[in-house]
């Protein structure tokens, strides 16, 4: 299979210069001695004209001569090439694609919301060129394609449950999901000659349809987790309280006492009010 092959094509200037001297030259010579034959360095000077190609900072053209490669011309500057090659021009420089948002279907089966954004240029002027049919909509529709087969790897999120213990989820681990991403578009375009710069999730979010569904879930499970947290913590500090009575020896509590005390301490330690005192003026018994 052919490959790029870059060349460096004659000064461009210097044949400015010739076409210059060629073209005035030869009008006033017809003017002053009205020889015809003079026309024929007026007509070489219009041959010279279409050669001149002026390639700008990261950019290139692919030179062809009736459907043959012929190379690819990278350097900066002014140049004269063949006038009977086809010139076609290929930006080099890195350019953004913010990928429209796609509802696809996770790992679990949830609709959610996503797209991307690709940072991407050419490499190879060759398989840009004749590999694909359109490589800038190549990118486009390889783009949607990766971005679909990656939501369907991996779950939106964890929830308990569900049984998971997914290490790489879509809304907690970016950067992972990232380099997959990225990975699966540089195969996907090197076909194209397409560098893969950068590649990110650039929107993520649940499917409308499901999105407050999904909210009061995970609401519900942050509750489960702070209660549980806070159970621990009230477990903790009546088991102290009490060790501390007891060392201290400040109450001697039976165990239907001391059954009672921990059941006002995880009240008061696990409500979601403030606890209101009551002043008891009898005994413990009443």
């Amino acid at each position: 299979m052919t490959q790029e092959k870059t060349i460096k094509a004659f000064n461009g200037y210097v044949m400015l210069f010739v076409f210059l001297i060629l073209a005035i030259g030869s009008i006033v010579a017809v003017l002053n001695t009205a020889n015809p034959l003079w026309a024929i360095a007026f007509f070489i000077a219009i041959l010279i004209l279409p050669g001149l190609i002026l390639v700008n900072p990261n950019e290139s053209r692919v030179l062809l001569l009736f459907g043959d490669y012929k190379g690819t011309v990278k350097q900066n500057g002014l140049f004269w090439v063949n006038p009977f090659y086809t010139k076609k021009k290929i930006s080099l420089r890195a350019r953004n694609f913010d990928s429209e948002r796609l509802k696809v279907n996770d790992k679990l089966g949830n609709p959610v919301m996503i797209s991307t954004i690709l940072v991407w240029r050419v490499m190879d002027t060759f398989k840009a060129s004749f590999d694909v049919d359109d490589f800038e909509n190549f990118v486009v529709v390889q783009t949607d394609a990766a971005v679909r087969k990656l939501a369907s790897m991996y779950p939106y999120d964890n929830f308990a449950d569900e049984g998971l213990d997914e290490d790489i989820t879509l809304r907690s681990s970016m950067n992972e999901v990232s380099d997959a991403l990225e990975k699966e578009l540089e195969e996907r375009l090197d076909i194209a000659g397409i560098e893969v710069l950068e590649a990110r999730i650039g929107y993520l979010a649940y499917a409308n349809e499901i999105a407050s569904a999904m909210l009061k879930r995970q609401q519900a499970t942050a509750i489960v987790a702070a209660r549980h947290k806070i159970v621990e913590g009230a477990v903790s500090m009546v088991e102290m309280a009490l060790d501390e009575l007891s060392r201290k020896e400040l109450v001697d509590l039976d165990s239907e006492r001391r059954a009672a005390m921990v059941s006002n301490l995880m009240v008061v330690l696990c409500g979601d009010r403030d606890a209101t005192p009551v002043v008891n003026a009898g005994t413990l018994n009443h």
